[in-house]
């Protein structure tokens, strides 16, 4: 079994697979300050309960934004699962071509997306992904990651206009009923989703024009399916996309490390 493991700044996203197939996933909230002894207090609080025996772990695939908890992460698998973790970078052999002007501006997180969409997706597409940040990642057809848009994630966005608007408070983001709210709250539900909908299909319109193709959408990261019923121009909802990534990635690097 592998274990892989997205590290987001403002949640972590645990995975157990059998070969590409996800048996259980858990999403937790990171947390900067944890050590890699906590980290394996908290991978036995859920892998337990669900009947995961630890010791048939014999692959670790890691993604992280957050360089203080890499290092963590990294020592807790060496030293509680004695595996050694792959952990993803424009270093590794992704089976894609990288052509960002410096490839190491790259977040993990993307790479493992624009893996994961190859396997999906037959042909070119965009990734949007919903997190701390709304990213956009562009996967041609022959395999090249040619870029693509960041812009403020929904929660982050949200949470700033509560924090700043003083008569303004949190809402849970239910799928608006209509575009005219008639209560405060009904207003910020129709202008955060709405503005988040119509954020994703100017983006999506916007790359489809400079780069002539007609790609495949997919929508990925744990918000992708409440924005999707109202975007036209996604496609395809895979929330688990990174976490596929993760598995062809280290399928493809632990054959070639075990085949030197």
């Amino acid at each position: 079994m592998l274990l892989a493991v997205d590290i987001g700044n403002t949640n972590t996203v645990i995975g157990i697979l059998e070969g590409r197939e996800l048996l259980f996933r858990w999403r937790v909230s990171t947390d900067a300050r944890r050590t890699s002894d906590e980290f394996a207090v908290l991978l036995r609080e859920l892998t337990v309960p669900a009947g995961v025996e630890l010791g048939s772990v014999t692959g670790v695939a890691l993604c992280s934004v957050v360089p203080a908890l890499t290092g963590a992460f990294v020592a807790m698998a060496e030293s509680a699962l004695k595996a050694d973790p792959i952990v993803v970078g424009p270093d590794l052999d992704l089976g894609i071509a990288i052509d960002y002007r410096d490839p190491s501006e790259v977040g993990p997180d993307r790479l493992a997306n624009a893996v994961g969409v190859r396997e999906l997706v037959d042909g070119p597409a965009i990734v949007v992904d919903f997190g701390t940040a709304t990213t956009f990642d562009v996967v041609s057809a022959d395999g090249r990651y040619l870029g693509g848009a960041i812009a403020p994630g929904v929660l982050t966005s949200a949470e700033n206009l509560f924090t700043r608007a003083a008569l303004l408070h949190g809402v849970a983001l239910d799928p608006p009923s209509s575009a005219i709210g008639r209560s405060t709250e009904e207003s910020l539900r129709s202008g955060i989703v709405f503005g988040v909908v119509g954020q994703v299909d100017e983006i999506v319109r916007r790359i489809r024009e400079e780069w002539e193709e007609e790609p495949t959408v997919v929508a990925t990261g744990g918000l992708a399916e409440k924005f999707s019923i109202f975007s036209k121009a996604i496609q395809i909802v895979e929330p688990d996309l990174t976490l596929l990534g993760l598995a062809i990635i280290h399928e493809r690097v632990s054959g070639a490390q075990g085949g030197a």
